[in-house]
């Protein structure tokens, strides 16, 4: 097996990943960002400027915190279930995330980005209710639409994507029961 970089991205089967760039410093933006050709150096998304069509979601440190372990969490339990390394996040840094895994993630910050905090509980129970497979529609009829982080921010996709997973959480028992049944591949060509 080829080496595993990050949350199950090996870039000897592909170049197209996407990056959480987790600033130096505490009170910095969380930005990710979707890469169509891998380089063990990524170029900086400041680089091309944030209106880089590659740059997919900026988010405060607050806000990550309150999402980062849960898709951790999600990921790790698919990514050891494909027995592949487990993937975790770094105080600061850059971490490649399989393609499939990054659009559930961006799908996710899109849905608290612009949310009332108290709502964001309500956001990661909902999104980890849905099926990878309806997280990745969900997140291409998104991006499509409005998917550049500040371009489309707060509207059309981005806004309902908000609304639909910070209002009426499911039950726990529909969430387990939901976890137990993915046995779909991780890695799709």
């Amino acid at each position: 097996m080829s080496e595993v970089l990050g949350f199950g991205f090996f870039p000897e089967r592909t170049t197209h990943c996407f990056v959480v760039h987790l600033p130096n410093t505490a009170k910095g933006e969380i930005a990710i960002t979707e890469e169509f050709k891998w380089a063990l150096e990524q170029e900086s998304f400041e680089k091309h400027g944030l209106q880089n069509p590659d740059l997919k979601v900026l988010l405060s440190m607050e806000l990550w915190k309150e999402i980062a372990d849960e898709a951790k969490a999600e990921f790790n339990r698919r990514l050891i279930r494909h027995g592949v390394k487990s993937g975790k996040w770094p105080a600061k840094g850059k971490v490649p995330v399989d393609r499939n895994l990054g659009k559930e993630l961006v799908l996710l910050a899109w849905a608290v980005e612009d949310a009332d905090p108290v709502l964001i509980p309500n956001a990661v129970r909902n999104w980890l209710g849905l099926s990878p497979e309806e997280r990745w529609w969900l997140f291409t009829m998104t991006n499509a639409a409005t998917g550049q982080a500040l371009g489309g921010r707060n509207k059309g996709w981005r806004k309902a994507v908000r609304f639909a997973l910070t209002e009426n959480p499911i039950a726990d028992s529909v969430i387990k029961k939901r976890v137990s049944d993915f046995e779909l591949p991780l890695f799709r060509e």
